[in-house]
């Protein structure tokens, strides 16, 4: 996404819905399951005291609120998504909140995408809250700055901030509105772990012969060079961001401690708090070129499977990718749980 006031909507997106989900149910569960193992004392009974759960079934939340529509009246609705109900299952007599967390998070930005589907198009609003997990950095650049093109006011860094602001005791900053402790800790659970998926910082901005193009040389993104945090490239015909949303080849969440030694080596940050987010931004937009390592990409027309068209993406040894992404997918992992503990255990010494 574009750097955009919160109060300008921003440009139409031309591609594709951008999904907004870093990791699965099970890669969030992973991250909350060793999270829990790395908390103090304090802050596991704090967490408890404010949640009622742990962080592995926490983890997931913020993803279950996108089962929250708003109606033709105006209202917002859960509406039981049986594909994606799982992990949401433990919140669902918490609906109530969801649906007020989603209300008020809703139209501070607009966030609007243009769909085709069955022969028709149409734009759809898709909720302020749902920026709130990502950032679209190109992955020419090194380190996270607010002045580079995909970034904004009500991106993942900004979110992990005013959340933080909410456990320490201060307001809400706009155009966050952030209720309660409970959402406040909701969302931390989540999005530290969204930080760490590379494919949530880093994007590729590809020109119409699949080269790419640097959005901050012209300090403008053209819609046609986006790939949506890789939501528009295909593997094989498989969506890119889905495949890194996924944890390791074989790994599942009752394996999750089996990371628990590499987060155990990650090092704490010392520096002000408020720092943290945009060191680990920096970090990650350090590793998603690892993403794309030898990759080549090629236009893809609109078809039946592929509705709003893309990019397919080739690489010189699949075999050898995949074992990377697992070995990125690990660290990633291990780096995100490792540091949503350290920061609740600085917030709660």
């Amino acid at each position: 996404m574009r750097k955009f006031l919160a109060t300008l909507p921003l440009l139409l997106l031309l591609l594709t819905v951008q999904q907004a989900k870093a990791w699965n149910a099970d890669g969030h569960q992973i991250v909350g399951a060793i999270a829990d193992a790395l908390l103090s004392a304090n802050a596991k009974a704090k967490v408890a005291s404010i949640l009622g759960v742990d962080l592995r079934t926490a983890a997931p939340w913020l993803d279950c609120v996108k089962s929250v529509h708003r109606q033709a009246d105006g209202s917002f609705k859960y509406v039981v998504e049986e594909a994606f109900e799982a992990p949401c299952t433990p919140f669902k007599d918490g609906r109530d909140l969801m649906e007020a967390y989603v209300g008020r998070n809703f139209v501070q930005c607009s966030y609007t995408v243009h769909r085709k589907e069955n022969g028709h198009e149409f734009d759809e609003e898709m909720g302020c809250h749902n920026t709130y997990h990502f950032d679209d950095i190109s992955i020419l650049r090194d380190h996270f700055d607010r002045n580079f093109q995909g970034t904004n006011e009500h991106d993942i860094v900004a979110a992990i901030n005013a959340a933080i602001a909410v456990l320490k005791d201060r307001p809400s900053p706009p155009p966050f509105k952030i209720a309660t402790k409970e959402e406040a800790l909701f969302l931390l659970a989540h999005l530290i772990g969204d930080l760490h998926q590379p494919l949530h910082v880093g994007a590729v901005y590809l020109d119409l012969q699949g080269q790419q193009v640097d959005p901050d040389v012209t300090h403008t993104i053209d819609p046609s060079t986006e790939t949506i945090g890789g939501n528009a490239l295909f593997d094989n015909n498989k969506n890119l961001h889905s495949a890194w949303d996924a944890p390791p080849t074989h790994f599942q969440v009752p394996q999750a401690l089996d990371l628990l030694p590499i987060a155990q080596q990650i090092a704490k940050d010392t520096d002000q708090i408020e720092n943290w987010s945009l060191a680990w931004a920096s970090d990650t937009i350090k590793v998603a070129p690892r993403a794309f390592a030898g990759a080549s990409f090629a236009k893809v027309q609109p078809s039946a499977a592929h509705p709003n068209g893309g990019w397919s993406i080739t690489l010189p040894d699949h075999a050898a990718y995949v074992d990377a992404r697992d070995q990125i997918k690990r660290e990633q992992l291990a780096k995100a749980a490792a540091r949503l503990a350290n920061l609740l255990n600085a917030i709660w010494p």
